[in-house]
């Protein structure tokens, strides 16, 4: 066998050496979350493992993208949505602790599952904003564009840099949860939004805010990154600052 092969045997890949990133999780509830998700993880039934908890993640995203698209005829869709968050929050937040707590890790094959489903689940959430009638589907969109932009920045960093930045300006995916469920509970007495002088839907105002934060997010911490790469692996002739 060709000696150069390190990668495929017999047709078949081999996952190449894996070392865990960083996990950098500074968000205002983290201390709270992570005591919490211990506590719970600690007494969960030995039948239920860590892919059940991520199967249930993606059910209830998916159950929320739906209950968006129940809300156009009916409100109770969006009391629907705040409780698939909550269920959202307890499978994809816990799986990865009940692993670490029964000292059962798979980093390779979680963080690649974890973020599949978490690109599936954006995909209903918004998909279901766009069809709810209280945003727009061209925000919605948008919205979701600046999202992906920002995973995707956060996806290379890791690889790159060794370090899974998991929030930013105190501002984690369960915050995240916690002030789209608060918009919903606005949206039930408020759906309309004034701004200056001009009435727009609560939700286009609160998208375009939120897309104009993630794009900025994704601009800054993509310098950032940038910078630091090129310190590390600066050009041929060049000292690094």
């Amino acid at each position: 066998m060709n000696a150069t092969m390190t990668t495929a045997t017999a047709g078949r890949a081999t996952p190449a050496p894996f070392k865990d990133a960083v996990r950098l999780q500074h968000s205002v509830l983290a201390t709270l979350e992570k005591r919490t998700l211990i506590w719970l993880a600690q007494r969960m039934p030995a039948a239920v493992n860590s892919d059940h908890l991520t199967i249930l993640a993606l059910a209830a995203m998916m159950g929320a993208g739906l209950s968006y698209w129940l809300a156009q005829w009916t409100p109770a869709g969006l009391v629907l949505v705040i409780v698939f968050l909550a269920i959202n929050w307890f499978g994809d937040s816990l799986d990865g602790t009940l692993a670490r707590v029964r000292q059962c890790p798979r980093p390779r094959y979680g963080y690649y599952v974890d973020h599949v489903v978490d690109a599936v689940g954006a995909v209903f959430l918004f998909g279901g904003l766009a069809l709810s009638g209280y945003m727009s589907a061209p925000v919605a969109a948008v919205l979701l564009i600046a999202y992906f932009l920002l995973c995707l920045e956060v996806y290379l960093a890791t690889n790159s840099l060794g370090e899974f930045r998991m929030s930013f300006i105190g501002i984690g995916p369960t915050e995240l949860r916690i002030l789209l469920a608060i918009g919903n509970l606005a949206l039930l007495v408020h759906p309309m939004a004034t701004v200056f002088g001009h009435t727009f839907k609560l939700f286009d105002v609160g998208g375009v805010v939120g897309a104009i934060g993630l794009a900025g997010t994704f601009v800054y911490s993509a310098v950032r990154n940038t910078r630091t790469l090129y310190r590390a692996e600066p050009m041929p002739g060049r000292r690094s600052a």
